[in-house]
């Protein structure tokens, strides 16, 4: 196909629902988390859904109502910044959705060593 009549945002389409540099997750796996990390997902996606979305979406708004929007900077860019943060939302959601939490916590004092457990080792001298 020529792109000789394409606008640059038709070739610009990284909006493929995946996180760029994060593999999925295979169907069935478990996605282990410490009640911590649990913590920390979910309150990035309040930040994003209930802050950083609605900031963007009003400077969309507002840029849409100064009038020519294919060389209207703010538009696009923000219309860009719009897929990011709805992408990383679907992300977010997903990985929360499937998560199983684990505190390692309960498996203090042990002799094995579980998901989110923190070790010491030593070499062969005990340092």
């Amino acid at each position: 196909m020529s792109k000789a009549f394409t606008k640059e945002s038709d070739s610009d389409n990284d909006d493929d629902g995946a996180d760029a540099g994060i593999a999925p997750l295979p169907a069935g796996s478990k996605n282990y988390m410490t009640p911590q990390g649990y913590e920390r997902l979910r309150s990035e996606l309040l930040e994003l859904i209930d802050v950083e979305r609605p900031k963007v979406v009003e400077a969309v708004h507002w840029a849409a109502k100064n009038g020519d929007r294919s060389e209207n900077g703010d538009y696009i860019y923000g219309k860009k910044r719009l897929r990011e943060i709805d992408r990383r939302i679907r992300f977010l959601g997903k990985r929360l959705e499937v998560a199983e939490l684990t505190d390692p916590a309960v498996h203090h004092g042990s002799d094995q060593i579980f998901f989110g457990a923190t070790v010491r080792y030593a070499d062969e001298t005990g340092a």
